[in-house]
């Protein structure tokens, strides 16, 4: 299997429209864990490891569900899985 990490910011209008449950509700349909989180500067960090090709459907899942259309940037960088993650999970 080809795990993968992939770091996404997200940035428009992405905070206080139930950004991060949808994306943990669109992530129960994937094999994927990792974290999605507000930060300071009004972009979503989501921080996410699985299959190459499992992490490529879940990001076009995000994009094509109804928060997708409030995104204006996603900055996405590929990295190596470090195995950090037991789950989906929202953080603070």
């Amino acid at each position: 299997m080809n795990r993968c990490r992939l770091t996404i910011y997200y940035s428009g209008r992405v905070q206080g429209v139930g950004f991060r449950y949808t994306t943990k509700s669109v992530a129960a349909g994937y094999e994927v864990v990792g974290v999605v989180r507000n930060l300071a500067d009004g972009r979503v960090e989501l921080v996410v490891e699985g299959d190459r090709e499992e992490l490529e459907a879940f990001r076009r899942a995000i994009q094509d569900s109804e928060v997708g259309g409030l995104i204006r940037h996603e900055d996405a960088a590929w990295g190596t899985a470090t195995g950090a993650f037991r789950g989906f999970v929202i953080g603070g």
